[in-house]
C-alpha cells in the first residue's frame, strides 16, 4: 500500500533530521530542476543516511536527484520527475590522505577548493580544473565528467579517479576500485560512473590519485590575425618537444569578455616544471609565434584560467567534440555561423584535446536554435565521431531535442541494459541522460 506524503516526509526527516530536510514551497523551488520543483530536499551527514534515503526512495518509487553545490544542475535532458533532491554538500569530510602514494580517499561533498587547501602544504594538488570554478564538489565534478585545460598534460577525471564507494538505488553500499571491500564483478565501476550524472548510483567517497605541484609555471596569450593562423601555431606545438600544461584556443569574443586586447584569436599556454626547462620552452614559444605572425604577451600568473569559465554564464551553452587537428578549423566554421544568424558567441577550445566550449547568445526562436544551429553543428563533427553536447539550454529547446545528441545503436543498447541493472525502478535522475533514460 503507498504511503502517503506526510508519512513519507516523517520518514524523511528521521533519517536525516529536522534541521536536513526541507519541505517548505518557497525554500524547494530553490532546488527545482529545469523548472520541476521537488517535494523533499534531503541533506544526509554520513553514508549510511544515503542508504536509508535510497532504500525508501526505491520502495516508494521516489525519483532522486543528486546534488552537489549545484552549479551544474542544468546539465541534462528534462527531467521525467523530481520528488526527491539529495543534497551531498554535508558528505564532505576526508577519509584518508597517503602523501607518501600521492592518494587521498575523500567523501564526494568536498570541494575542489578545500581539497587545494588541505593538500597545499604538502605540495600535492589534484589536477582538475573545471571552467565553472574549484567550489564545486567532487562528486559532482566526476558525476558529469567536468575536466578543464589540465586535461592536456593529466588526464580526465577517469585518469585521476582510482577509487568509489557509492550507494545503489535499492540502498546498498558498494565498492569499486581502490580501497575494495565489496566490488561489482565484471565492471571497471570508477570508469562506469565517471560523466554518468548520478544515474547509476549516488557517489559517496571518492579515492584519487594526485600530483606534485611543479616548481615553476609561466604563461602566456599569443594572438593571431585569423584562427587559422593560430591552428598552424598550435600544430607547431604538437610537432615540437614543448610540454604544455595548458593550452587554450580562444575566438575575438571570448578575448573581448576577458577585456583582453582584441585578435581574431589567441591561443593561452601554460608551462610548468624546474625552473630552466620553463625558461627554455618559453623561449622556444617565442619563435614558433613568431613564425606564424603571433604576438606574445606574458601574464603575470594563472589568474586567466580562473576568469574562463565567467564567459559560459547566461547563455546557451554547447560542448563540441571534434579531431584535436581540426580545432582551429571548427572555431572558425562556429563564427562563421553565429555571424551568419546574427548571434554572439564565445569559443574556449581545449586545443590539444578538441574540446570546444560556445556559448551562444542571440534571438532565435527553439526552432531556429536546433535547425540552424544545433543540428548543423552535429552534422558537421557527426562524419569524423564527434560529439555535440547541449550542456544549458532554456526548457522549450530542451523539450524538442536529446542534449547530448544521437548514440549509436550499440552503445545506447549496453548503456540501457547497464541502467536496468544499476537502478531496475528507474528512480535516479530518470530522463535526464541519453535517450532519456
Amino acid at each position: 500500500m503507498a504511503v502517503t506524503a506526510a508519512a513519507l516526509g516523517d520518514t524523511l526527516e528521521s533519517v536525516v533530521g529536522r534541521n536536513y530536510l526541507i519541505s517548505d514551497p518557497l525554500r524547494l523551488t530553490s532546488y527545482a530542476v529545469d523548472g520541476s520543483v521537488p517535494r523533499w530536499v534531503a541533506a544526509p551527514g554520513h553514508v549510511e543516511e544515503v542508504g536509508a534515503l535510497l532504500r525508501l526512495a526505491f520502495d516508494e518509487r521516489l525519483a532522486v536527484v543528486p546534488r552537489g553545490t549545484g552549479e551544474r544542475m542544468e546539465l541534462g535532458n528534462l527531467p521525467g520527475r523530481v520528488d526527491l533532491v539529495l543534497d551531498c554538500s554535508r558528505l564532505s569530510a576526508e577519509v584518508a590522505y597517503e602523501p607518501d602514494d600521492l592518494t587521498i580517499t575523500v567523501r564526494a561533498g568536498l570541494s575542489l577548493e578545500a581539497l587545494s587547501a588541505r593538500l597545499a602544504p604538502r605540495r600535492q594538488f589534484l589536477p582538475l580544473d573545471p571552467l565553472v570554478g574549484s567550489s564545486r564538489s567532487l562528486g559532482g565534478v566526476v558525476a558529469t565528467n567536468d575536466s578543464g585545460p589540465l586535461r592536456l598534460r593529466y588526464g580526465t577525471a577517469r585518469d585521476l579517479l582510482l577509487g568509489v564507494r557509492f550507494v545503489q538505488a535499492d540502498g546498498t553500499v558498494t565498492f569499486g576500485g581502490a580501497r575494495v571491500v565489496k566490488s561489482v564483478t565484471g565492471y571497471d565501476i570508477p570508469k562506469l560512473l565517471v560523466g554518468s550524472l548520478g544515474t547509476l548510483g549516488i557517489l559517496v567517497e571518492l579515492t584519487l590519485r594526485l600530483h606534485p605541484m611543479v616548481e615553476a609555471e609561466a604563461h602566456w596569450l599569443v594572438s593571431f590575425p585569423s584562427a587559422e593562423r593560430a591552428g598552424a601555431f598550435l600544430a607547431g606545438i604538437v610537432d615540437s618537444a614543448l610540454q604544455p600544461s595548458r593550452l587554450e584556443l580562444l575566438n575575438g569574443e571570448a578575448l573581448i569578455g576577458l577585456a583582453l586586447p582584441h585578435a581574431p584569436a589567441a591561443v593561452a599556454v601554460t608551462v610548468g616544471s624546474v625552473p630552466p626547462a620553463v625558461r627554455s620552452q618559453g623561449e622556444a614559444l617565442l619563435t614558433l609565434a613568431a613564425r606564424d605572425g603571433g604576438e606574445v604577451r606574458a601574464l603575470p600568473d594563472g589568474g586567466l584560467w580562473r576568469r574562463l569559465g565567467r564567459l559560459l554564464a547566461g547563455a546557451l551553452l554547447v560542448k563540441v567534440v571534434t579531431a584535436p587537428a581540426l580545432t582551429a578549423e571548427m572555431l572558425s566554421s562556429v563564427d562563421e555561423l553565429a555571424r551568419g544568424l546574427g548571434l554572439r558567441a564565445r569559443v574556449l577550445a581545449e586545443a590539444g584535446d578538441g574540446v570546444l566550449h560556445v556559448a551562444l547568445t542571440g534571438d532565435l526562436s527553439p526552432e531556429q536554435w536546433e535547425r540552424s544551429v544545433i543540428l548543423p553543428l552535429r552534422d558537421w563533427v557527426g562524419p569524423e565521431g564527434g560529439s555535440v553536447v547541449v550542456e544549458a539550454a532554456p526548457q522549450p529547446l530542451k523539450a524538442r531535442l536529446d542534449v547530448w545528441g544521437p548514440i549509436e545503436p550499440g552503445v545506447l543498447a549496453v548503456m540501457r541494459r547497464l541502467k536496468a541493472e544499476f537502478d531496475p525502478r528507474g528512480i535516479l535522475n530518470p530522463g535526464r541522460f541519453v535517450d532519456r533514460m
